[in-house]
């Protein structure tokens, strides 16, 4: 079978199209014959084993497996003999966020790890793009309590997780405002914001509107910046570790202190996260947004371009 890999970590230019042996099920797993992943920001942690930390979940001192991926939407083929949750034809996807051989031709994957039927109303790109940015930001979420009167801003709501987090807002009944850029504004008004920015004309850091919570869905705040437009016991949250790290050791600093405080949304319960996702497709029609699909034979360029840190959304790989 067909698939994207590399041997050891590094950029994208390591990224070669192989052909790898096709796997057997053993009796409690899949055969998926994959047909859409994502090339997202954790796919190129995975392939570049940065920050070192993470080469302690993804392989150490080399990557666990050659092929690359995190995520994926298929169908079945064929199931272990002692599977029971599945059938051969089911439509499904997974996610899992140490990292998946899923961007190859074909998959094997236990019935019990982070996998479910894809809705009806969803295509196999859809549902891929609907696990890692959409699972980081259900963990968002999961950090606050949020209510009608709640006012929130998304800074960075045209990427993967931002793109998901407005929806799962709107959807609480949130207000929200977000930031986004000149080419994007048309496509963030349409997700229901209740106030659009455009980042490259205005600083929103320097609004006179004061804000519950802050989600900084791109990592490209800082706590110290966004203060000035916290209300007083107002939380800060980055989906990045910051300057220094400082996202990790600021939410006790400031626990400490009171008053406005830093959280960290660290990442877990995905099988959670994608129940929760399955809920919000079927009653209120979220659709994760894509800005473009490469082939698998392109994978290093899909790569290359979301290591820009400019993408729209997510970007699909297409398998079949």
């Amino acid at each position: 079978m067909k698939a994207a890999v590399r041997h050891h970590y590094g950029s994208p230019d390591q990224i070669r199209i192989e052909n790898m042996p096709k796997p057997v099920p053993k009796p409690h797993e899949l055969l998926i014959r994959v047909y859409a992943t994502t090339v997202n920001r954790t796919d190129c942690g995975v392939l570049s084993g940065a920050p070192y930390v993470f080469r302690f979940f993804v392989g150490w001192p080399r990557p666990r497996t050659a092929i690359l991926g995190t995520d994926f939407a298929g169908i079945i083929e064929e199931v272990g003999s002692q599977v029971t949750k599945f059938k051969v034809g089911d439509r499904v996807w997974g996610f899992d966020d140490n990292g998946l051989p899923s961007q190859a031709e074909y998959l094997a994957y236990r019935e019990d790890k982070n996998i479910l039927t894809i809705p009806e109303k969803l295509s196999f790109w859809e549902a891929a793009a609907c696990a890692e940015g959409v699972h980081y930001a259900v963990n968002f979420l999961k950090y606050v309590k949020l209510g009608s009167e709640s006012n929130v801003l998304v800074n960075g709501a045209t990427g993967g997780i931002g793109s998901a987090l407005v929806q799962l807002l709107k959807y609480q009944g949130v207000k929200v405002t977000a930031t986004a850029n000149t080419k994007n504004m048309d496509l963030i008004r349409s997700l229901g914001i209740d106030k659009v920015i455009d980042y490259e004309k205005e600083d929103f850091t320097r609004l006179e509107e004061k804000f519950d919570v802050i989600f900084d869905a791109v990592g490209k705040g800082t706590f110290k910046k966004c203060k000035p437009i916290m209300k007083e016991n107002g939380f800060y949250l980055s989906s990045e570790l910051g300057d220094g790290i400082e996202n990790l050791y600021l939410p006790l600093i400031t626990k400490l202190k009171g008053g406005k405080r830093v959280l960290f949304p660290i990442p877990k319960d995905i099988k959670g996260s994608m129940d929760l996702i399955q809920k919000a497709v079927k009653d209120s029609g979220f659709r994760p947004v894509i800005e473009k699909s490469f082939p698998l034979e392109n994978a290093k360029e899909a790569y290359q371009y979301v290591a820009l840190g400019s993408k729209t959304g997510n970007i699909v790989l297409e398998i079949g």
